[in-house]
């Protein structure tokens, strides 16, 4: 029996990946502990693994004894802590009571879940901050980038996974692979890979739904909008997105008549300007500079140039600043942000978007689901979302990929696994 406790716990996920890999290698786990300070994510857990995760973390202080620490803690900037102590000083970060709990009860091992920025941030001294404060305390340190995308999960999400077991080095056969860069290279990868490939692969199309409710459709303006600017049906949307200071293949507010009907000569002005106001000879700045009015001359000298930014500018789709004009972004005021390409893989869940991802499917142009979304984490639809939407949203957006937790945990195991299981003796299956 491997007792656990689940920190920074959100709605389970890790704790579902390891119970998930244990159960195939035939060892018994008990979670003596789980910790989680949102009060919805909170009801989810319960819902599912029928106990109330306690709050506060840092309100904890009654700890059973335990073998296994799984963690998907914040990535909380040093900054503070840097600035008050000293970078090598964690004190003050969430990190500290992943410190706390090893340091006070000797675990034989733990698995952390971060953001792939964590390995970047600050040039990185923040990561080799957290590797050398887990050293320390005696423990053997492996992590690994992975993209959930490699997992069998529809979605190119990359986060890294640090595994630790006492006073022994682990010895992962998983390598870091950051995967496809984006969708459109997914499908190109997809394409080239032979039918003998190991790798398990699935598309968003495999996760949709055949019926969602009504609630879910987009509005017939938002669609009739959308459909006047491509060329197809419905399904034409796959990867597009909305966006107002991009081109590519992106549709803007101005084209969708978002603050108010553009004409064609409108809608060319804007166009021209997001595509040229990225030029280097305009400026670095990353999103673009704001232009003269001799500037934009230079790419859109129409002789009803005046009346056109006018016109922009009355309807709040440009905006001048000391005699230089920039678009002003709509995004948010779109019913969906991006249209995902049912035959290729999603972009990465967020906690403030997930419920403004698109798909057309059979017919329909609508939001993707809170079970869709569980979906492209790796959750079983045994899974219970929260019952009200705008919660199930977020939870999934903050959460982890399930499988990849297992395939992590499944290797770690099976090379360390008399390591892991010193405290309460086990045979691996």
């Amino acid at each position: 029996m491997i007792r656990f406790v689940d920190l920074f716990a959100g709605v389970g996920g890790i704790r579902l990946g390891f119970e998930q890999a244990t159960r195939e290698l035939g060892i018994q786990t008990q979670c003596v502990l789980s910790s989680e300070i949102d009060k919805y994510a909170q009801e989810t857990y319960a819902l599912n693994f029928g106990e109330k995760p306690q709050g506060d973390i840092y309100q904890i202080t009654d700890v059973p004894d335990f073998d296994f620490l799984l963690a998907g803690f914040p990535c909380q900037p040093f900054s503070y802590a840097g600035k008050q102590k000293g970078f090598g000083d964690t004190r003050g970060t969430l990190f500290f009571q992943i410190e706390r709990f090893l340091r006070d009860h000797r675990p034989q091992g733990f698995l952390l879940e971060n953001v792939r920025g964590l390995t970047t941030h600050d040039h990185g001294r923040t990561f080799n901050t957290i590797l050398e404060h887990l050293k320390k305390l005696g423990y053997g340190v492996s992590y690994v980038i992975l993209n959930s995308s490699n997992f069998g999960v529809p979605q190119n999400r990359v986060r890294v996974y640090i595994v630790g077991i006492k006073n022994e080095q682990p010895k992962l056969t998983l390598n870091s692979d950051l995967g496809a860069a984006d969708s459109h290279k997914f499908k190109q990868q997809l394409a080239q890979r032979s039918m003998f490939d190991e790798i398990e692969t699935k598309v968003v199309a495999d996760i949709l739904e055949d019926s969602p409710p009504a609630k879910y459709d987009c509005s017939d303006a938002f669609v009739q909008s959308l459909l006047r600017q491509i060329k197809g049906g419905p399904e034409a949307l796959a990867g597009y997105r909305m966006i107002d200071h991009r081109n590519g293949k992106s549709l803007h507010s101005w084209e969708l008549g978002i603050k108010g009907e553009c004409a064609q000569e409108e809608m060319d002005f804007m166009n021209a300007l997001v595509a040229n106001r990225r030029k280097k000879h305009f400026g670095a700045d990353q999103d673009g500079k704001k232009l003269t009015l001799d500037q934009i001359k230079t790419f859109f000298n129409h002789p009803n140039l005046s009346k056109i930014i006018e016109s922009l500018s009355q309807k709040g789709y440009l905006k001048e600043v000391d005699g230089k004009y920039n678009p002003v972004s709509g995004n948010m005021s779109f019913e969906v942000f991006k249209f995902l390409d049912p035959q290729s893989i999603s972009i990465t869940l967020v906690t403030s978007d997930a419920h403004k991802l698109g798909v057309a499917h059979n017919g329909r142009v609508r939001h993707i689901t809170p079970r869709e979304c569980a979906r492209l984490q790796g959750f079983p639809d045994t899974f219970h979302c929260h019952p009200e939407d705008v919660h199930a949203y977020r939870q999934f957006g903050n959460s982890v990929s399930v499988p990849v937790v297992a395939a992590v945990i499944l290797d770690l195991f099976r090379t360390a696994g008399k390591a892991l299981t010193k405290r309460r003796v086990v045979e691996l299956a």
